[in-house]
């Protein structure tokens, strides 16, 4: 997998970050990108795989769940963030019932962690906490979100503050101290959405 160092300013206090970019391009078409963990909290059958599309931000690969769940994930359990960003390049591509695609956060397994999603059938951003496997919404707020288009998701986080920004416009500030501690970052779809993923990034204090 190849990875990109640069050095990213986030609108964190006191925090300045160094991003690990992850864009898929060195992983095998067809199965799961090495290093990530796959679930779907509330059941189904979640299929992450790395796809190619020569739309990408940064072509050849991306991300992609062409399965069924309630709450699709794919983590990179190896990372143990407390305080810091997450941010991925999304395209919702189809579905019936939903349209859309998340980062998540201070993952410890499928049943607690943090999450920012756009729904492209909704028009919304929305912010939630999973506790015991139960999902609950902290803020929402209309936005226009594009099917087929690429589109940038990030959540920035330190204590118990929280600032998600969707093409580089801040949407939600929230504080909720729910879930504390390091935990595992990813990405995230809900029931039959196909979602595409590129140029996950990540960093923090640990």
């Amino acid at each position: 997998m190849k990875r990109i160092f640069a050095t990213l300013l986030a609108a964190l206090p006191a925090f300045a970050f160094a991003a690990t970019i992850v864009d898929f391009d060195s992983d095998v078409v067809g199965a799961p990108p090495p290093g990530w963990t796959i679930g779907s909290t509330g059941g189904g059958s979640p299929k992450w795989s790395v796809q190619g599309d020569s739309t990408a931000p940064s072509p050849p690969n991306v991300l992609k769940q062409l399965g069924i769940g309630t709450f699709p994930w794919c983590v990179k359990k190896d990372i143990a963030i407390a305080d810091g960003f997450v941010e991925v390049k999304l395209k919702p591509l189809s579905g019936k019932e939903d349209q859309a695609g998340g980062v998540v956060w201070r993952w410890t397994s499928g049943e607690s962690y943090y999450l920012a999603r756009v729904n492209a059938l909704e028009n919304n951003i929305a912010f939630y906490y999973v506790e015991r496997g139960r999902r609950r919404e902290l803020k929402a707020v209309d936005v226009k979100v594009r099917r087929d288009a690429w589109q940038t998701l990030r959540a920035e986080f330190s204590g118990t503050h929280v600032r998600v920004f969707f093409n580089g416009k801040p949407y939600i500030e929230a504080d909720d101290h729910h879930i504390a501690g390091p935990g595992a970052v990813g990405v995230w779809t809900k029931a039959d959405s196909v979602t595409a993923f590129d140029d996950f990034s990540y960093d923090g204090t640990h």
